[in-house]
């Protein structure tokens, strides 16, 4: 017999509801408002009372109102038909909503129980399979979607029987298994998983090795992400979040794309519905939306919903990933989450942390981060969740609390600048502020060793080194002005301006620089840093400025050309006539240094 109560006490959209049985923490229960029933989850228990956060408008809520507690917490529907779906944050379908706003108590299906899909029998019968072991495959899009032992299936199973190859809708039994005891369960194409329980049904999940290519100089070559890895993109309105994220979808290497809308302005998530769909996938030369997932809440909507969606997008990518797929998920803003969560903590008058977050606000986040990661499956497979959330701190403000939190939970730090944005260097991402933790990993320094070059992060290493020196000479050359310090800062200025604008500078709009595959950017970090350690010979500054804005403008063509092109080849023979001119030789400098 289910639980019920009746409501006692509403504060916004946190209602507390004295109850006639056991009820669990994030329990979900009905509150019934003249015949609407509204979706809510238990999020704090004392005595007879639980406190519930709604999901929706609690507008015309009264006390006394019933409510029905499910006995299940928070689940996503998970199955073929998910693909280039528009979700909200508890997985309604909002393409099957009727009308411009959302109404109350309508909750869509997730997935078309109607639909029939060809399955494909991958497991025979006799097979020993556990949970999340693979039954069969459906054809969706052009992924291949397989139907899984459902996550909750616990201990060992033998398949009993499996249907033939055919065409069959998500709620038909596609097969029946055995379990130790001798008692049989039937199998359909469609399960359900709480969204806050972390799907654990791999086999193991080492620390991430593999550099996942995004196309994105500023990031592949200086601070690289690994394949299941973790990095945050703060910054203020204006610095570029948007596009940035556009180039991480269409050229990351990735299969799935999973993009959360947790909390934005209304106007920025229509724009992620209008200009998504019409991004051209350059892996599959169809359109972008059709491998991916959109979970839309916008910032107006209630808190509880903006923090359901996050979870609800990284359980549809955990099942993705146990597919043997390479998933990006992409949150924007976290912020709004953390917003989320400091509203119910303060209606709840739980004791404030700083900027009255949550006092275990690093800890919720860090066990967020943690879902995401690379995993080897039972059948030795494997697939990874590589995670980039972005984050609005309030006036550009990174000593924020949540931006500190998710620096110590996240491994790649991706610093949008104001100063960068201002001057029109996109992508905008800060090379001395932002970092990337996995370059200090063995094993990645391993891949890096043998994928690209020996001795790659050293390279990096100096690259960053020149930048910070750059920005010391500049510093420098501002307070003193041209003509009062020595040369040699104009020239090691000139130098970091070289890697600003070829490697840190990247056009997202053009159709060949906005892609730059790795081994051309091992080419333009090799090319950049001879000229780096070169020596040159000037009599003035004005020559320095004059000499190395034609490097500079010589190497921006040659990335808009494609690699080794013809016409990329004649600027390279240009550019390396113009070094000519002004290297000092090795021989040349010894003479003069003696």
């Amino acid at each position: 017999m289910s639980t019920k109560g009746k409501v006692t006490g509403i504060v916004a959209n946190l209602v507390t509801i004295e109850v006639d049985g056991p009820v669990a923490q994030n329990e979900i229960c009905y509150i019934d408002l003249k015949g609407t029933k509204l979706m809510a989850e238990v999020i704090k228990i004392t005595g007879k009372n639980a406190y519930v956060q709604v999901f929706e408008s609690t507008r015309g809520l009264y006390v006394g109102c019933t409510a029905e507690f499910t006995g299940h917490m928070l689940e996503v529907t998970l199955g073929p038909g998910m693909l280039s779906k528009n979700y909200d944050g508890l997985q309604s379908d909002l393409d099957a909503m009727d009308g411009v706003f959302l109404k109350r108590g309508d909750y869509p299906p997730a997935i078309d129980v109607d639909k029939k899909w060809k399955f494909t029998p991958l497991a025979k019968v006799g097979a020993a399979v556990s949970g999340s072991d693979w039954l069969g495959n459906v054809k969706e899009g052009w992924i291949d979607h397989k139907i899984m032992v459902p996550f909750g299936f616990t201990g060992n199973y033998t398949v009993k029987s499996i249907v033939s190859e055919g065409e069959y809708a998500v709620k038909d039994t596609v097969a029946v298994l055995t379990d130790a005891d001798g008692s049989d369960r039937e199998v359909s194409m469609m399960m359900k998983w709480p969204v806050k329980v972390e799907v654990k049904g791999y086999r193991s999940k080492p620390r991430p090795f593999k550099i996942m290519q995004t196309g994105v100089r500023t990031i592949d070559t200086l601070n690289p992400i690994t394949e299941g890895g973790t990095g945050f993109i703060p910054g203020p309105f204006g610095c570029g979040k948007t596009v940035l994220q556009h180039a991480l979808s269409k050229y990351a290497e990735a299969d799935l794309i999973i993009v959360v809308a947790c909390g934005e302005r209304a106007n920025e998530v229509v724009e992620i519905f209008t200009e998504f769909p019409e991004l051209d996938d350059p892996r599959t030369g169809r359109k972008l939306i059709e491998r991916m997932i959109i979970i839309c809440n916008t910032s107006n909507m209630p808190v509880a919903a903006r923090e359901a969606s996050v979870y609800t997008g990284m359980t549809i990518a955990e099942y993705y990933r146990m597919m043997g797929l390479r998933v990006m998920l992409l949150a924007d803003s976290t912020s709004r989450w953390a917003q989320a969560l400091r509203e119910m903590s303060n209606r709840m008058e739980e004791l404030p942390g700083p900027d009255a977050f949550p006092m275990d606000l690093p800890a919720v986040i860090a066990n967020f981060y943690s879902r995401a990661g690379f995993v080897y499956l039972n059948n030795e497979q494997s697939g990874s969740i590589t995670f980039i959330g972005t984050v609005s701190p309030a006036g550009g403000n990174l000593k924020e609390p949540v931006t500190e939190s998710t620096k110590k939970a996240a491994r790649c730090f991706f610093a949008l600048s104001q100063n960068r944005a201002d001057s029109k260097r996109y992508p905008a991402v800060d090379p001395i502020d932002s970092y990337s933790k996995y370059l200090e990993y063995a094993e990645v320094v391993e891949y890096l060793d043998k994928t690209i070059e020996p001795g790659w992060v050293n390279k990096v290493t100096e690259l960053k080194d020149m930048l910070l020196r750059g920005k010391e000479a500049r510093d420098q050359i501002n307070i003193l002005g041209d003509d009062s310090v020595p040369l040699e800062y104009h020239i090691i200025f000139n130098k970091a301006e070289i890697i600003d604008f070829v490697i840190l500078q990247q056009d997202a709009f053009d159709k060949v620089d906005a892609n730059s595959p790795l081994n051309r950017q091992q080419y333009t970090a090799n090319k950049v840093l001879s000229i780096c350690e070169a020596k040159f010979n000037f009599d003035n500054f004005e020559q320095i400025g004059i000499y190395f804005k034609k490097i500079i403008n010589l190497m921006r063509q040659m990335n808009y050309l494609e690699f080794k092109s013809g016409e990329f080849n004649e600027l390279e023979q240009q550019l390396d006539s113009l070094l000519a001119e002004r290297i000092v030789s090795e021989t040349l400098a010894q003479t003069a240094n003696a």
